[in-house]
Formats: C-alpha cells, sequence, structure tokens
C-alpha cells in the first residue's frame, strides 16, 4: 500500500478519495447483479451513496436490460472517478 499510495500527501489523499468512491459504485453493481437484500442497512447505505456519486450518469444511455442499465449507470462513473482522480493524483505528485 505504501508504495501505490506513497509520495505527496495531497496525492495520496486524491487516489484514496478516488478509489473509494469507485468502490462503492462497484459495491453496488455486484448488491444489485446479485439481487441483495435492500432493506439491508449497509446495502441501503451502498445504494444511497452509489445514486449520489452517479446521478450524473443516470439514464445517459438507452439500454432495456435492467442489469446492463445498471452495470452502465453505475460503472461509468466509477471508471470516470478513477480516471481523473489518479490524473489529478499524478499532476499534484509531479508539482
Amino acid at each position: 500500500m505504501s508504495r501505490r499510495y506513497g509520495g505527496n500527501p495531497a496525492g495520496t489523499v486524491i487516489l484514496i478519495i478516488a478509489d473509494i468512491t469507485a468502490l462503492i459504485l462497484i459495491l453496488w453493481i455486484a448488491f444489485y447483479l446479485f439481487d441483495a437484500n435492500t432493506a439491508n442497512g449497509t446495502v441501503s447505505w451502498v445504494h444511497d451513496a452509489a445514486n449520489w456519486l452517479s446521478g450524473w450518469s443516470h439514464n445517459l444511455f438507452s439500454i432495456d436490460s435492467d442489469n446492463w442499465r445498471t452495470v452502465v449507470n453505475y460503472g461509468l462513473p466509477a471508471v470516470v472517478y478513477l480516471l481523473i482522480g489518479h490524473a489529478v493524483a499524478g499532476r499534484v505528485g509531479r508539482s
């Protein structure tokens, strides 16, 4: 972990935030695909957080399959947050 998150402390914070954000979105995709109980507090919290984090990408594409729609609506923001977070952390680390 020290190697991946080592270096500039600001860059480290940005990387950790980007990774946690993507993890929340990916967790919701897994919970949805495996039909997790949404009455469970943890599942409900992850769903609410994922909805908030991915609000800008909902219904960006017209997809008939509920499973694929969920993967795209939550997976796209996960990838975007990772790419932007890691790019910004890289720039911060060089300065």
